[in-house]
């Protein structure tokens, strides 16, 4: 039996954590809900989550990213390291992103976040290099926290975009994907603002913001996902093909 091939994911890697619990009142001091904590769920988000579910599908990846050295930092490799995912650190210098959401049923009541602005990343080495050389896919998981925004890493893409599939979810406060990617995978409020279009949805709308984005950016195809409505899938010349979601 041929091993798959191997997944190389690099973004910006979050701690998520789900607290859920009952409500059966109201604060006397402020009229909001009080939760009862039944339960506390946590586990990787950003390019952490992205490189988890591929690493449940059988697949050996590796993620490139940057963990700080804090109690959420350590808690984030242990999850990694025990889903059998090979963590390149680049190191990050602040705190660890955290997102907590507490919920109801199925129902979120608050987002708190942690960690503040993003904080430096350490610089891309051989080890990183390796790992993308060695790729037989590579995904980019942008969450605007600076990853790929690397020099390094990028000039390391940029050598393999032609020859290995590469594929870019990018982030408003990120950099632009690299020339040759396979394909980039905006939503359709981000493929409007970064066509410069505002905040514009339909099938042909998004078809155009794609086509703009494949020629301005110079990569093989814009997914353009549209939630519940699906995605539209165009290249450079502006051919589109429509897919419901399930």
């Amino acid at each position: 039996m041929t091993e798959p091939a191997s997944v190389v994911v690099v973004g910006d890697t979050m701690l998520d954590r789900e607290v859920d619990g009952d409500v059966r009142r109201l604060s006397p001091d402020a009229p909001v809900p009080v939760v009862d904590e039944r339960s506390v769920r946590s586990r990787p988000g950003g390019a952490g989550l992205a490189a988890l579910l591929a690493a449940g599908r059988g697949r050996r990846v590796t993620l490139i990213t940057a963990l700080a050295d804090d109690v959420a930092g350590r808690e984030l490799r242990g999850a990694l390291d025990g889903a059998g995912i090979e963590v390149v650190d680049l190191g990050l210098d602040g705190a660890t992103p955290e997102k907590i959401r507490l919920r109801s049923g199925s129902r979120v009541l608050l987002r708190l976040d942690r960690g503040g602005a993003a904080g430096p990343v350490g610089a891309a080495r051989a080890t990183a290099r390796a790992a993308i050389g060695w790729a037989g896919a590579i995904l980019v998981a942008d969450y605007g926290r600076g990853v790929p925004s690397d020099p390094a890493l990028r000039e390391m893409l940029v050598g393999r975009a032609t020859r290995t599939p590469l594929v870019w979810d990018p982030h408003p406060r990120g950099p632009e994907p690299v020339a040759g990617a396979t394909v980039v995978t905006p939503n359709a409020g981000e493929a409007a603002r970064f066509a410069g279009a505002g905040d514009l949805d339909g099938r042909d709308r998004a078809a155009r913001h794609g086509a703009l984005l494949a020629r301005r950016w110079s990569v093989g195809h814009v997914c353009v996902t549209r939630g519940a409505r699906g995605a539209v899938l165009v290249d450079a010349a502006g051919e589109a093909r429509a897919f419901p979601a399930p």
